[in-house]
C-alpha cells in the first residue's frame, strides 16, 4: 500500500482481469445519477446515449489531464433547469447549450493559463471549499433516502416500502462489511459490486413471490426493461432488424437527432412529448434564451469543479489544482468533455462525486481503471440486454449504494474542517452561510421573460449549492477586506478585547471559571 494509503496509486495498473471488475464497479457507481438526468428531462430513451456521452467525455477529460486525475465525468444535475429550457428548441438547443457551457470552461482555462491559479485558491480557501464539498453530499441525502424506500416494480405503495428498505440496508451493510474486513483483499476492492449483488438477490427473492402471488408490496424489481428488450424475438411479424436490435443497438446520438431536425424542420416526437407540444426548432431568439440558461450556470459550476478536484486531491495525496495536471487542464478536460458528452450523449458532463467516493472507499485511484470504465460505458451503450439489465437494478439497492457514496462526499468536506479555526468569526460566518443557505435550498431564479400582464414566464435557476458557494465567497471577501482595513488603522488592541468567536461570546463573554 502506498504512503497515501492507496492500494493502487494513480499510475498503477492492476491486472487486466481485476481491472475489468474494478472498472465495472465504477460504472455501477455512476449509473444511477447518469440515467437519472435524461429521465428527469423527459427523454428516457436517451439513457444509452447518456452513458455513451459519459464514456467519451471521460476519455477526453483523461487526455487533457494527462491521465493524472482519476475520476469519471458524466451527466450534470446542475444543468437540469438549463436543459429544460434548451429542450424547448429540440436537440439543436441542447447541443448549443452544451457547447456554450463547455466554452465557458475553455475561456476560464485560458485565463488561468496566463494569470495562474493562485488567485483561485485565495478566492476559495479551505473554509469555503470544505463546507461546499460537505454540502454537495448532504444535498443528495434526500435523493438517496427517497430511493432506498422505493419498490421499483410496485404499482402501488411506491413512495415507501419496508421490504425495499430492507433490500437497501442489505446492500449498505454488505458494502460496509466488505470495505472494512481485512481477510479478503478483493472484497475491499469491489464492495459495491458485492453490495449491489447481495441487494439485488434479496430484492429478486421477494419479487418472485410478489409476481407469482400478485402481491404489489413485494414487487421490488421491475423486469419490464428486459421484457421490452426481447419483445421482438417473440413477435413473428417483427423484422430481422428489430430482432437484431434486441442484442445490439446504437444510441440515439443528440447530433444525429439534431441533424434530423434541421432536415425535416420539425422537432422529434420524443421532444414534443417531453415538452408537452411546446417545442419548436431553434431560432435566433432561442439562441439567446439557451445562452442565458447555460452560461451563468456554467460560471457558477466552475466553483464546484474546483471543490471536486480539491476533494479528489486530498484523497490521492496530490494537488490537482495548483500541481499536476493543474486547474487549466482539468477545466479544459471538463469543458471539451462536456461538449463531447452533449453532442454524443444528451447533456453537459461534470466530475462525479460517486466516482470520487468509489476511489476513496476502495483505495483504488488507478487511472487505468477509470479509462477502462470509460471504454466500458461506450461498449455497454451498444449492448441492448446489458443496458436493459442495468435498468432493472432496483432504486432501493442503488439507494443503499448512494447512502455510502453521498455520505462519503459529506464526510470528505467535514474532514477539511480540522484545519479551520471556527473560533474566528470570519470562518464561522462563512461556514454557516454556506451550510444554511445550501441545506435550506436557497436558489436564485433570474427572470428573463415576462407575459403581457407582467408575470414572469421564464427564469434561469442557479442551484442552491452554487448559490451557497457564491454567498460564502462574498461573505468571506467582505469580512477579509474589513479585517485588513481595520488592521491597518491601529485597532488591533480593540479587536483583541472582543470575544474571538460568537460561539464563546454567546455563552458568557466575560465569564471566568475556576476549578477548586
Amino acid at each position: 500500500m502506498s504512503k497515501n494509503q492507496l492500494v493502487y496509486d494513480v499510475n498503477d495498473k492492476p491486472a487486466f482481469g481485476k481491472n475489468l471488475v474494478f472498472a465495472f464497479q465504477q460504472v455501477l457507481a455512476i449509473m444511477a445519477a447518469t440515467i437519472a438526468v435524461p429521465t428527469i428531462i423527459g427523454l428516457p430513451t436517451q439513457i444509452p446515449a447518456a452513458i455513451l456521452g459519459a464514456g467519451l467525455g471521460t476519455i477526453v477529460y483523461l487526455l487533457f489531464t494527462k491521465f493524472k486525475s482519476p475520476v469519471i465525468i458524466s451527466s450534470s444535475f446542475a444543468f437540469l433547469s438549463s436543459l429544460s429550457t434548451a429542450l424547448c428548441f429540440g436537440y439543436c438547443g441542447i447541443i448549443l447549450g452544451g457547447i456554450l457551457a463547455g466554452l465557458v470552461y475553455v475561456v476560464l482555462a485560458i485565463i488561468i493559463k496566463f494569470a495562474g491559479s493562485k488567485w483561485v485558491s485565495k478566492l476559495m480557501p479551505p473554509v469555503i471549499i470544505g463546507p461546499t464539498v460537505a454540502l454537495i453530499g448532504l444535498s443528495l441525502a434526500g435523493s438517496a433516502m427517497g430511493d432506498i424506500t422505493k419498490a421499483s416494480g410496485a404499482a402501488i405503495n411506491a413512495s415507501y416500502n419496508l421490504v425495499a428498505l430492507f433490500c437497501g440496508l442489505v446492500t449498505l451493510i454488505t458494502i460496509c462489511i466488505c470495505s472494512t474486513q481485512k481477510r479478503f483483499k478483493m472484497g475491499r476492492l469491489i464492495p459495491f459490486i458485492l453490495g449491489i449483488g447481495a441487494g439485488y438477490a434479496v430484492a429478486a427473492f421477494f419479487s418472485i413471490f410478489g409476481y407469482a402471488c400478485n402481491v404489489e408490496y413485494l414487487k421490488i424489481v421491475n423486469w419490464q426493461p428486459l421484457v421490452d428488450n426481447f419483445a421482438a424475438l417473440g413477435d413473428a411479424s417483427a423484422s430481422v432488424g428489430a430482432k437484431f436490435q434486441s442484442f445490439l443497438n446504437y444510441p440515439d446520438f443528440a447530433l444525429i437527432e439534431a441533424i434530423k431536425e434541421l432536415v425535416t424542420g420539425n422537432v422529434s416526437e420524443a421532444v414534443n412529448t417531453a415538452t408537452k407540444g411546446v417545442a419548436t426548432t431553434l431560432t435566433w431568439a432561442g439562441v439567446g434564451e439557451v445562452a442565458l440558461a447555460f452560461i451563468p450556470v456554467a460560471l457558477v459550476v466552475f466553483a464546484e469543479h474546483i471543490a471536486d478536484h480539491k476533494n479528489l486531491g486530498s484523497i490521492i495525496g496530490r494537488d490537482l489544482v495548483e500541481g499536476e495536471p493543474g486547474l487549466c487542464r482539468t477545466l479544459l478536460g471538463d469543458g471539451v468533455g462536456s461538449m463531447a458528452g452533449t453532442v454524443f450523449g444528451i447533456c453537459p458532463n461534470t466530475t462525479y462525486g460517486e466516482s470520487v467516493g468509489c476511489v476513496a472507499i476502495t483505495k483504488n485511484a488507478s487511472v487505468s481503471t477509470i479509462f477502462l470504465a470509460a471504454i466500458m460505458c461506450i461498449v455497454l451503450s451498444f449492448i441492448s440486454p446489458l443496458m436493459a439489465l442495468l435498468r432493472t437494478i432496483p432504486a432501493c439497492v442503488m439507494g443503499g449504494v448512494c447512502l455510502t457514496l453521498y455520505g462519503f462526499i459529506a464526510v470528505s468536506g467535514l474532514k477539511m474542517f480540522k484545519d479551520i479555526n471556527l473560533g474566528d468569526n470570519k470562518n464561522l460566518f462563512t461556514v454557516s452561510t454556506i451550510l444554511i443557505a445550501g441545506i435550506g435550498g436557497l436558489s436564485i431564479k433570474i427572470p428573463y421573460a415576462l407575459a403581457g400582464d407582467g408575470t414572469v414566464t421564464k427564469t434561469i435557476t442557479i442551484t442552491s449549492i452554487a448559490t451557497a458557494l457564491v454567498l460564502g465567497i462574498i461573505v468571506h471577501a467582505i469580512i477579509n477586506a474589513i479585517e485588513k482595513k481595520q488592521g491597518g488603522d491601529g485597532n488591533e488592541e480593540e479587536v483583541k478585547e472582543e470575544p474571538q468567536s460568537l460561539i464563546t461570546g454567546a455563552v458568557a463573554p466575560n465569564a471566568t471559571f475556576e476549578v477548586g
